[in-house]
Order: structure tokens, then sequence, then C-alpha cells
């Protein structure tokens, strides 16, 4: 519970605090003026002012805001460095800023991983690289190391052999035989079929071998990874879309506990599960949703088209569809966090 606490933790506030740094950077460069740039919501845990903003910390690690002066054209008295008063593409470039940090982030994530981790491809031969806690093998006294030898009397040479033995035993124990050092064991495990996955599962994951590249070739694959990470992630977003079907939404809960499972692996998979999440917030932000960055953005393009804002019935319409859609995707993404948790899904 700890674990799942402090990963969560590190992740939302890291990807929050690039986010929103994004809108303050710019909000700054095109000479608006920012109030309060904070980090959370709720009550203020800890606060100082530099300058004309305020820079806070709050109690609810889910989110943050840049509150800038003139957001509300009706409130602005910030005259010429107010948000309202600035041409369309300064506001254009605030509004897009967060989500571009999110996908600068994963590049930088990835990069780290690459240069200081090296890149890591599987092993082909039998050997235990990962176990995870809690789930058949690790129960079956199972460690990472582990050779295994055979599954139900049948030798066992290479992972695919081991894969194929679990695949064909859902829900029937099966006795594996495996060398740990200088010793042989026998222990017996049944394999648990996984609904997301698709197959069976028993919590482990393959050794692997590990190169480490140079410094211009650790920016070429951490570019080319983020590229293709999101290319994946259109193509489930359009999937989603065209099914109409909402059944892999997650939301805070089940993304917290997500990082939780990822942060027993260690600290390399939980920066690449922040990667991750960086870009899928990222699009998803730039959904032409009102409320989201995308809908504000969506909104300036209309501004720059027609010459004038939107008047101000419309946008307080549109913002409240948005609000309204939001708290629907939000409904959603929380019921199927508490049905996996108490399904095990």
């Amino acid at each position: 519970m700890v674990l799942t606490l402090a990963a969560a933790i590190f992740v939302f506030g890291m990807l929050v605090l690039v986010h929103e740094l994004g809108h303050f950077l710019t909000a700054k460069l095109t000479g608006m003026r920012v109030d309060e740039f904070a980090i959370g919501f709720g009550p203020k845990l800890i606060s100082h002012r530099w300058g004309e903003t305020e820079y806070s910390l709050r109690v609810i690690p889910l989110g943050g805001f840049n509150d800038i002066a003139g957001m509300n054209p009706a409130d602005n008295d910030a005259g010429e460095r107010g948000y309202c008063a600035k041409p369309v593409l300064s506001r254009m470039i605030v509004i897009l800023a967060g989500s571009a940090m999110n996908f600068i982030l994963p590049v930088f994530l990835f990069f780290g991983i690459f240069f200081f981790a090296g890149v890591s491809t599987p092993n082909p031969e039998p050997v235990f690289g990962t176990v995870i806690e809690g789930k058949p093998a690790a129960e079956a006294g199972l460690q990472a190391g582990d050779r295994v030898l055979s599954i139900d009397g049948r030798s066992i040479s290479k992972w695919a052999e081991f894969v194929d033995g679990i695949k064909d035993n859902t829900g029937q124990p099966v006795e594996l035989v495996v060398q740990r050092g200088d010793q042989q064991l026998t222990t017996t495990m049944t394999p648990v079929y996984d609904d997301k996955a698709k197959k069976a599962m028993v919590g482990v994951m393959s050794s692997l071998d590990t190169r480490m590249p140079g410094l211009l070739e650790s920016w070429q694959l951490a570019g080319q990874k983020t590229v293709a990470i999101v290319v994946m992630m259109l193509d489930a977003l359009y999937k989603i879309l065209l099914e109409l079907s909402g059944a892999e939404l997650a939301g805070p809960i089940g993304v917290a506990q997500m990082a939780g499972e990822v942060a027993q692996m260690g600290f390399v998979p939980l920066l690449n599960f922040a990667a991750f999440l960086s870009l899928n917030l990222g699009i998803v932000n730039l959904l032409p949703i009102p409320a989201l960055d995308g809908g504000h953005f969506a909104g300036l393009c209309v501004e720059a088209v027609r010459g004038k804002p939107m008047g101000p019935k419309a946008l307080e319409y549109t913002q409240k569809i948005g609000i309204v859609l939001l708290i629907l995707l939000m409904i959603l993404a929380t019921k199927n966090d508490i049905v996996r948790i108490f399904t095990g899904g």
C-alpha cells in the first residue's frame, strides 16, 4: 500500500508538474501575468510568493493549475497582460504548451533509460528476470534467476516453450523443476487466465540481454520509441471511438494501482510507465472537448476564423457540456477501477 501510494504520487506529481510548467513558462514568455502556479488541488500545504506569482503545493496530488490573469475576460484586471488581451497565436501557444511538454518528457525519460540502464531485449533462454509479488510464481517460491528445466516432466530449453507450457494449463496445477545455483528445486503452481492479456499467466518475465548505446543512439532510440507509442495510442483511441467502448478506461484509482504494480518491478519500469502515461495524457488532453486544452484550442481556432471570440453565452454552454462529458468519463473510469479491484481483473 505504501509503495503504491508513493509510486502514484511520484508519477502523478511528475506529469502534472511538467504539464503545468509548459503553460506557466509560455504564459510568462508571452507577457501574461500568472497569479498562482499550483501542484495539486484542495487546501494549500505550503506556498511561497516570488515576484507576482504564488507557488503552492496542495493536498490532493491529482492535478494542478496556473491562475493566469484574464482567463475570464469579464474579470481581467491585468490590462494588456491578461490572457484575453493577448493575440490569438500567443494564447494558442500557451494552451498547447502543456500537452507539448507531455510529449517532450517521455523523450528525456526514454533517453535516460537507454543511456544509463541500456537497451534490453528478451533472453531466449528459460530464465526468470522478474517474479511479481502476489502472483502464482511468487507464491510457489520461484525467484528471479531461476532457470526452468521442465514443466510436468517435459524438458524446457527455450522461453517460448515455457510460455507454451503455461498457456496450455489454464487453471490446472503444473509441476516445475528449476535450477537455482547448484540446486534443483521442484514446485507446483497454477496458471491464472488474464483478461487483459487474453492468456494464462503466472506473474513472471524473462531475463533480459542488455547493451549500452551511446549518447546519439540513445536520443535516436528515445525519439523512435516515443513516436511508436504515440502511433499505437492513436490507433487504440480510434478503435475505442469506433466501437464506442469505454471498457479499457482507467481512472486515478486504476492508474495508482498500476503504478504500484509497476513499482514492484523496479525504478526503470516505473519510469517507462510514467513516460507511457505522459503520452496518454498529452493525447487525451488534445481532444476537442470543451474544458480540455484541445477544446480551448478549438475555440481559439474559431476565434481566429471569425475575427472575434465566441460570445459569453456560447462559451458558457460549451464549457458546461465539456464539464459534463468529463464527469461522465470520470464516473465510467472509476466504475471500471472498482470492478477491476473487486473482480481481480
